[in-house]
């Protein structure tokens, strides 16, 4: 009878100890994983405002023609506040004959210790003409009521 007693102790002991192991790499790993979570987010954010830094270049350059744009505009620089630690890079080429220009965007910018940086190449086609832009006033003034 004792025997059993000190037996039935001993495996509940041994079965604690061994939930207590898996309960700690359970919680290791969830903890490791939230770091990874949190890491790739901010990854994530870091591209995304790339992106949109790389698509404002474009626009840019879409907006002004890219006929001589180097010429009038820098191709070489930082972004504007509030996003100064990214850098952004325009190669122009093409465009003779009345073929597309290649216009080639890098943005540039430190994470962790490392550089990143994220390319967008795109053709935009050359303005048509010299006509200078439009005026975008209207004609006649607009009322409106309050």
């Amino acid at each position: 009878m004792v025997k059993r007693s000190a037996t039935r102790r001993g495996v509940a002991l041994i079965d604690a100890i061994v939930g207590a192991v898996v309960l700690g790499i359970s919680l290791a790993a969830i903890i490791g994983l939230g770091g990874q979570a949190a890491r790739s987010q901010s990854h994530g954010e870091e591209l995304q405002v790339a992106a949109m830094l790389a698509d404002e270049q474009l626009n840019l350059v879409l907006a002004r023609g890219p006929d001589d744009y180097a010429k009038r505009f820098p191709v070489r620089g930082q972004c504007d506040a509030p996003f100064e630690r990214f850098g952004f890079e325009l190669a122009i080429s093409g465009g003779t004959g009345g073929a597309p220009y290649r216009v080639r965007t890098t943005i540039a910018w430190p994470s962790g210790g490392d550089s990143r940086s994220l390319v967008i190449e795109a053709f935009i086609a050359p303005r048509p003409g010299d006509d200078p832009d439009p005026i975008r006033y209207p004609g006649a003034p607009v009322e409106r009521i309050q």
